[in-house]
């Protein structure tokens, strides 16, 4: 449907009857749609009609939602508006219908090509189109179909005399469908004067694609491009349109794959006298949260944005960033924008390439724990970031993040001390630490202690930026389900622009003070000391030991694994799929699925209970069919899955404090066609230690006091971790890293004595500008109204 501006009688019955069905609920249906049309004069409805509309479920086959229609066709409403209207009221189902079923055209890109080709030689017939998703194809030679001609490609083996003539490409979606144009497959014989090629050679085809990749960092990528011809063809592989040095073979590997290996990869093919181009084939390299493929998160419908990348004269060895979350405190007021704040500063970070480790509800030891391991990550030249919401003070120019169990009259020794941190991070060399803290700022008046941390190196790369005030409270705004702080609001639109790190966070600043809401009340605060124009959105160039740097992206990716999916076959024929899916670092949802099932069962669902011991799981909210009711307010489950396949969801939290691999017990409850009494089947599942569970964050480690502190309640522990025992690991690592080496490489990498090597270390100055006495804390954030309802401010909470 080329033209969405016109009306809905040109909509076919069967979109109008699938819209209907979508629109027949209370929740976001044809009421909601009668308020949104109500813009439009003509499209204002009396209340005798809404009531019509109402009682058509009271016939048979009658639809609230299709009456709904049929009145709006009556008055001209076109297409576009409706879709309008759709998005307005949140109905994205019916969106994603409307977009990709009806309104989006099946057009072909590629179309076949007419060849001719000796006797004998194989031939590729390639036809490729654009539309909804699930298009389908059907070759046909003249109008017999070709048997097994099912794909966008069509080859043909040992062309003979049989498979000379004509061919076409029908692409349909559903009622939709388009042909291609006519190839004409003709053979020519070697001592004619219409020879192609010599008598040795043959035509050029390739048998077998490369396919997109989704891999988790530390995986091996492995393409494949398979070819026939004579003479022999040759490879050459491309990776973001750029070759590949020694990448020359029908496949290719990459060991231990990092976010730099991401993008599009395509294989060129060719002999003395053809050449062709393979697929262009996206791979992507995120951190593995999830296994199995109808897991999506809201975040996956909306476009990438942000600026294209440009070659910039600072880099990153790598980037990092610890993001935690504390809101259910057990002696103070609990938060609620902690989650969501976390969860979307998490999705944007990625897209800028950092490794992140997004963690909720922390107590005193595990944040410790958390921050020991996040520094271990760290090295010469990676850009680290460290983001904390959650209740926080200041005192003296000391900002102190509070841990869950603090007491209800805490001190500095109940909690985390930022600028302990921050000297920690300079003793691992790092080429940008920033901190985004997102709290309060008052004074903690219980707390007389004045902590004096050792002398700062002035290493020039320091941004702080605060989300409020000296002695100012940060706020949060409950709005619906979830909510957020101000800072993430604004924090958010401007993150992934390619500027400075303190000309972004400017902006951010700027943009909070000319919004009425936050005027007066909460005002962002920068502290830095950064002399170079470094940005969160600079390129990864890893030019530091490649077992050092492999090492690091191995000890991350193996706290954001997850069980694979499987499947359980229960005695009575009753197959249940297990599936798992990474809401944070430390927060893990399970399902389980009925697959199949014998016809005289009526009704069978399998619950999940017998947890190990450590992971909060709230009893009250297991096994629940919606992933709303079972607390996660973020994850969306694919709604393309057979809805009569039920499922049931349970949300695992606290994963650090798993002290032994997890198991549980899958209780499947049946009942046959001819009896009244239900059926019980027990299974004992276990699953390893997943996600971040595998750093044992719960052992209790000695701490060792810190010169440069006062004293030794706020030191982090430096016994070795699991991601230290990594490095016993390192002279096993070798020879898959000298693979690495040999069959990729960076093609701006740089000899370490070279110019750009060295202005990737930080610039060591003289400022006076940055002194520990000056650094200040955190405060937290909230979503920005926009043009969403606005906020009132009595609905704000500080922290």
């Amino acid at each position: 449907m080329e033209d969405w501006n016109v009306g809905l009688e040109t909509l076919s019955d069967v979109a109008l009857c699938r819209l209907a069905e979508m629109l027949d609920n209370s929740r976001c249906g044809w009421r909601q749609l009668a308020e949104a049309v109500k813009e439009q004069p003509q499209f204002r409805y009396s209340e005798k009609e809404l009531t019509s509309c109402s009682l058509q479920v009271l016939s048979a086959r009658g639809s609230p939602g299709r009456y709904m229609l049929a009145l709006l066709t009556d008055r001209h409403c076109s297409v576009t508006f409706l879709l309008q209207c759709l998005k307005k009221i949140e109905h994205h189902e019916a969106v994603n219908f409307l977009t990709t079923s009806v309104m989006m055209p099946v057009e072909i890109t590629v179309q076949p090509q007419g060849v001719q080709i000796p006797e004998g030689s194989c031939v590729m017939l390639s036809c490729r189109a654009v539309g909804p998703p699930g298009l389908n194809y059907q070759w046909f030679k003249r109008e017999d179909e070709v048997p097994g001609g099912n794909t966008a490609e069509l080859i043909l083996n040992s062309v003979g005399p049989a498979q000379e003539g004509h061919y076409i490409c029908r692409v349909n979606a559903g009622e939709k469908c388009v042909f291609s144009k006519w190839a004409h497959v003709r053979l020519v014989r070697s001592a004619g004067s219409g020879v192609m090629f010599p008598s040795s050679a043959s035509g050029l085809c390739i048998t077998q694609q490369p396919l997109s990749k989704t891999l988790s960092e530390g995986d091996t990528l492995y393409l494949e491009c398979s070819a026939q011809a004579n003479p022999p063809p040759q490879f050459q592989w491309y990776h973001n349109k750029q070759p590949l040095a020694k990448a020359n073979s029908c496949f290719l590997k990459i060991p231990c794959v990092t976010t730099a290996d991401r993008g599009t990869y395509s294989c060129r093919v060719f002999n003395l006298y053809h050449e062709l181009l393979s697929d262009h084939v996206q791979v992507e390299i995120g951190p593995g949260s999830c296994t199995d493929a109808s897991w999506r998160t809201d975040e996956e419908d909306m476009p990438s944005y942000g600026p294209p990348r440009q070659i910039v004269d600072f880099y990153a060895t790598d980037k990092v960033a610890l993001l935690m979350g504390n809101m259910n405190y057990l002696h103070h007021r609990q938060l609620r924008a902690p989650m969501a704040d976390v969860y979307e500063l998490t999705n944007l970070l990625r897209q800028l390439d950092f490794k992140v480790v997004s963690l909720l509800d922390l107590n005193w030891h595990e944040m410790h724990r958390a921050v020991t391991e996040f520094l271990l990550l760290l090295g010469r030249g990676v850009y680290g970031l460290l983001y904390y919401a959650g209740h926080g003070y200041e005192n003296y120019g000391n900002s102190f993040m509070v841990p869950i169990d603090a007491p209800a009259s805490y001190t500095s020794e109940h909690c985390l001390w930022v600028q302990e941190v921050l000297q920690r991070m300079q003793e691992r060399q790092t080429g940008l630490n920033v901190f985004l803290l997102d709290m309060c700022r008052k004074r903690n008046l219980n707390d007389d202690i004045i902590q004096q941390p050792g002398p700062l190196k002035v290493t020039a790369n320091i941004v702080f930026g605060y989300a409020t005030c000296v002695d100012a409270e940060a706020f949060e705004v409950n709005k619906d389900d979830l909510s957020n702080g101000i800072f993430i609001s604004f924090l958010k639109k401007r993150l992934m622009e390619q500027e400075k790190v303190t000309v972004m966070l400017d902006r951010v600043a700027e943009d909070m003070g000319r919004c009425e809401l936050t005027r007066g009340r909460q005002a962002l605060e920068l502290r830095s000391n950064l002399s170079e124009r470094r940005a969160l959105t600079d390129r990864i160039q890893a030019i530091d030991c490649p077992v050092m740097a492999s090492t690091r992206n191995l000890q991350w990716s193996i706290a954001h694994v997850l069980p694979e999916s499987r499947v359980l076959q229960f005695d009575c024929g009753v197959k249940v799929q297990l599936g798992f899916a990474a809401e944070f670092s430390n927060i893990m949802i399970i399902y389980t699925r009925i697959l199949e099932k014998p016809k005289d069962i009526t009704s069978c669902s399998a619950q999940l209970s017998d947890f190990t011991e450590g992971p909060e799981i709230d009893l009250k909210r297991t096994n629940q069919e919606s992933l709303r009711d079972a607390g996660s307010l973020l994850l969306t489950m694919d709604d393309r899955l057979p809805q009569e396949q039920p499922r049931l969801y349970t949300r695992l939290c606290a994963l650090q404090r798993l002290k032994r691999e997890l198991s549980f017990t899958v209780c499947l409850h049946y009942q046959y066609t001819n009896l009244d009494e239900e059926v019980l089947e027990r299974q004992t599942v276990t699953v390893g230690k997943p996600l971040v569970s595998k750093l044992n964050l719960h052992e209790q480690r000695p701490l060792h006091a810190s010169p440069s502190s006062s004293s030794d309640l706020h030191t982090m522990p430096d016994s070795p971790s699991f991601a230290e025992d990594l490095r016993a690991s390192l002279p096993s690592l070798e020879a898959s890293l000298t693979e690495s080496a040999e069959s990729y490489y960076y093609p701006d990498a740089v000899s370490p004595g070279s110019a750009s090597h060295r202005i990737n270390e930080p610039e060591e100055t003289t400022s006076l500008e940055f002194l520990p006495s000056e650094e200040l804390p955190t405060s937290k954030s909230l979503t920005h109204a926009g043009t969403e309802k606005p906020f009132k401010f009595t609905s704000f909470h500080s922290f």
